[in-house]
């Protein structure tokens, strides 16, 4: 086939060649900066000619820009969650939507699980001092934790990811405690409605994706409910934690501490509050940071990609009412 005459993809981000290596032959690529947090402006100006889009979940696709893609065929999200994704609009417009679910899981349990440990035990603030010169010797009662053996890990959202976290939780001697909507039968734990999770657990991990119904799911009144000594680590969406409500209670010291991947918004801006609480420890957004994670999400998002515009169903669609025969 003529190279112009291959489909046109707007990929909102660079990513390694080898990474993406499934489409070369397949498409024309117009490729944004590695760091985008919007559609750059010179990829931008080839929606209205363009028939795939390869996203990030840093790029929102919504109706404004739907509006203008007349040709697109299809939408291929490297991430498990597609809320930056105006999906309802894409099914509107026939237009399926893709995601890489299943291939982070085992890389974000990772990192909940080094969250947990490195909150638990101080690690931040016990390595700033020894950086600083407070470290002057061993103290017997200086940079105390809390112990993870015999400690009740509350779970919030028992998914993939959060069985994940259980199992590894059980391997250092935790009791697990879980919230999910449907109480799932082959999980390690016992099932807690969601208030006496967060009265009873020594540590609280969330893992539930974003919807109208867990925005600020985790408000002032449960963080009202939990122990003075317990931490809260997300993993998941950072809105589904009403941030002022953490750092009013982080402040009162009405928890331990909290631990969080993720934020509102992203980046979280240097001069937030959270940054100045000894208690917080922060990361970047790297629950599935891993090569071998990445690179899979990146491989799997170029198999959608190339089933849209091949006109077959995606491997993982989040909207496959697409595919239905269309009520006229």
């Amino acid at each position: 086939m003529n190279k112009h005459n291959l489909p046109l993809v707007l990929m909102t981000h660079t990513l390694p060649g080898e990474w993406i290596a499934s489409l070369t032959g397949k498409c024309r690529l117009v490729t944004g900066p590695v760091d985008a947090t919007f559609f750059a402006p010179d990829v931008l100006s080839h929606i209205e000619e363009a028939e795939g889009l390869f996203t990030l979940l840093t790029i929102p696709i919504k109706l404004d820009l739907l509006e203008r893609a007349r040709k697109l065929r299809v939408i291929s999200n490297m991430a498990a969650g597609v809320d930056n994704i105006d999906v309802a609009q894409c099914t509107q417009r026939g237009i399926p939507v893709g995601n890489t679910p299943g291939v982070l899981t085992e890389g974000t349990a990772d990192l909940a699980m080094a969250l947990l440990l490195s909150i638990a035990r101080g690690l931040p603030r016990a390595r700033q001092d020894a950086m600083t010169g407070e470290w002057k010797t061993w103290s017997p009662t200086g940079w105390l934790g809390a112990d993870l053996f015999g400690a009740t890990l509350g779970i919030v959202g028992m998914g993939k990811i959060g069985k994940a976290v259980a199992r590894r939780a059980l391997g250092f001697g935790m009791r697990i405690v879980y919230y999910d909507p449907a109480p799932c039968a082959d999980t390690p734990g016992t099932f807690l409605p969601l208030e006496e999770l967060f009265r009873h657990s020594d540590f609280i991990s969330l893992h539930i994706p974003l919807s109208p119904q867990t925005f600020h799911l985790v408000n002032a009144q449960l963080l009202g409910l939990m122990k003075p000594s317990a931490y809260l680590i997300n993993t998941s969406r950072g809105t589904v934690v009403d941030q002022p409500a953490l750092v009013r209670a982080l402040t009162a010291e009405m928890l331990a501490g909290a631990a969080l991947d993720v934020t509102d918004p992203e980046p979280l801006p240097p001069d937030h509050p959270l940054f100045q609480l000894p208690n917080c420890l922060i990361l970047p957004h790297i629950g599935s940071a891993t090569y071998q994670t990445r690179r899979r999400m990146a491989e799997l998002a170029c198999g959608n990609l190339l089933a849209g515009l091949a006109g077959r169903p995606l491997t993982y669609c989040v909207n496959p009412e697409v595919y239905l025969p269309r009520q006229e």
